[in-house]
């Protein structure tokens, strides 16, 4: 169970700050034993009320040292390209890495398309939308973690990749 003050991934809302775990007050279908956790997205406004027991994707954060492994790890990471045209199979394989909340996932699909948009603009072509949309929305979440557990701001986040990545002797692509 979490505790008040945790920062968690809470499904592909990305980073949330476990604001109280109650049995809250008037809260349409909330017994009154059953516990909530109250999470406040740190990256959005808003406020989420989740049962403890919901089967919703919950974990704590990266640790520092995790979030540094995982840079340490970028350049090696391989891009995972979906062998279908078809935009059906491409959003669903793109689905399917987004659905594991894994970080190294999220880099991997980042890189993929990364990669199918340089090829895309080689050819000159523009990125596809649901290309722009998946990336956008993978990097805000690796984006957001990265920086709660690195204790920088989402936007911080590219230019701290790069240079570690450099630093390393390699190139970077998130």
């Amino acid at each position: 169970m979490f505790q008040k003050g945790d920062l968690i991934v809470y499904g592909n809302m990305g980073v949330c700050r476990v604001e109280a775990v109650e049995a809250p007050a008037g809260l349409p279908g909330a017994g009154e034993k059953k516990l909530y956790y109250k999470l406040d997205p740190v990256y959005e406004t808003g406020t989420v009320y989740i049962p403890v027991d919901a089967k919703v994707f919950m974990r704590p954060i990266l640790t520092h040292a995790q979030a540094e492994a995982l840079i340490g790890r970028i350049p090696e990471i391989e891009e995972n390209p979906c062998g279908g045209k078809d935009q059906q199979m491409l959003a669903e394989h793109y689905r399917s890495l987004m659905r594991t909340h894994d970080c190294d996932d999220l880099v991997q699909l980042i890189k993929t398309i990364y990669g199918k948009n340089r090829e895309r603009t080689a050819q000159g072509k523009k990125p596809a939308r649901t290309e722009a949309e998946y990336m956008k929305r993978a990097e805000e979440l690796l984006h957001g973690e990265l920086a709660a557990a690195l204790g920088i701001t989402p936007e911080q986040v590219p230019g701290y990749i790069a240079a570690e990545v450099a630093q390393a002797g390699c190139g970077a692509e998130t």
